[in-house]
């Protein structure tokens, strides 16, 4: 009896490891507005370290591919109009942790067609007022240039327990103009909803 259960516990595990894995599979996709945009590529074999390799599509003979190292795994990419200058910009949803439920975005700008640049994103866990109840799941969308944010809220019940509260929260970001040239994602408004 007590090796059946073993054997049990032991397949239960296997197969939801199968399955997280089989959520982030090798991410291979191209992504245009009208005739421009990018080729995201990524293996997803690590929980710790990918590489990613981006390749504008449409764009002038001077725009190069790139490749940079990323912690997590890629999940979906968009491709949309966000800081309104008349160019597809691209997001890239990460997540990160154990079970890869921390998502975080990475931005791509588009230069006039001529160039790439990075659209820094703010770490929620830098936010005081955000971070309140934060422990993962996220989900992202694309809505009109806006990048849409949301998640369930966590009450903390000891110290290393943590329950849902029911409520989620969604954060509306839109990108702007930061120092020196650079574009960044900030937050416009949020708000919190019961949960369905």
């Amino acid at each position: 009896m007590l090796l059946k259960r073993i054997l049990v516990c032991l397949l239960l595990l296997i197969g939801t490891q199968q399955k997280m894995q089989a959520q982030f599979k090798k991410y291979d996709s191209t992504l245009k507005v009208a005739k421009a945009g990018y080729r995201v590529y990524c293996n997803n074999k690590s929980a710790e370290k990918n590489t990613v390799t981006l390749t504008p599509v449409g764009f002038e003979k001077e725009a190069r591919e790139v490749s940079f190292e990323i912690k997590g795994r890629i999940k979906s990419a968009e491709t949309d109009d966000l800081n309104n200058d008349g160019f597809p910009d691209l997001v890239v949803y990460v997540y990160t942790g154990v079970e890869s439920v921390f998502g975080k975005v990475i931005g791509i700008y588009s230069e006039k067609n001529e160039s790439i640049g990075p659209i820094s994103f703010p770490d929620i866990l830098d936010d005081p007022k955000l971070r309140i109840g934060y422990r993962g799941f996220d989900e992202f969308s694309l809505m009109e240039g806006n990048l849409m944010r949301r998640f369930p809220i966590y009450q903390q019940v000891d110290s290393a327990k943590y329950e849902p509260t029911g409520m989620m929260r969604q954060l509306q970001y839109r990108v702007m103009p930061g120092e020196n040239g650079a574009q960044k994602f900030k937050v416009l408004r949020t708000f919190e909803f019961k949960k369905q």
